[in-house]
């Protein structure tokens, strides 16, 4: 029976390049010269500091243009709030991977209200699905692209024919 399985994977290559690059043009810029402005990447975690809350929401705006234009998909990245003290502000920014349980639970929902011929099981951080007919598979690749309740970049791999 054909199946696939439908994961939420974030490439920690990119993401690397990506803080490069952000941080490349903040030392670059005239506005952040002499802040000490910089990117850290532990992880999927990337802390930003610099000395004021506007630099923070610059120093956001180019880690998101960056990320993007690197192919990482926003709707993974999840902000946290800035500390902000007399010379200095910090703030993380995670960037989530793998389904978590109540994502798991919503997609496994969806694929079972849409009535079509498969089955879906949630097996750890991914979510299998298999069906008699290709076509359905690839039904059910259609409905969670064009669906915008679920706030993670899916990708869908390990297709057997």
């Amino acid at each position: 029976m054909p199946s696939f399985d439908i994961v939420s994977e974030l490439d920690k290559h990119e993401l690397q390049n990506a803080v490069d690059q952000a941080n490349k043009e903040v030392t670059t810029r005239y506005d952040f010269k002499g802040t000490g402005s910089e990117f850290t990447l532990n992880d999927t975690t990337v802390t930003m500091s610099t000395e004021s809350d506007f630099q923070l929401k610059q120093m956001f705006e180019i880690l998101i243009q960056k990320a993007n234009r690197r192919g990482i998909d926003i709707k993974c990245v999840e902000e946290k709030d800035p500390n902000v003290q007399l010379k200095s502000a910090k703030q993380d920014i995670v960037l989530r991977e793998g389904l978590d349980a109540p994502i798991a639970k919503k997609i496994v929902k969806l694929i079972k209200d849409s009535k079509l011929k498969v089955q879906a099981q949630i097996q750890g951080e991914s979510v299998r699905v298999t069906g008699k007919k290709r076509d359905d598979l690839q039904a059910v690749m259609q409905l969670l692209r064009g669906n915008e309740e679920i706030d993670m970049p899916l990708q869908f791999n390990n297709f057997r024919d």
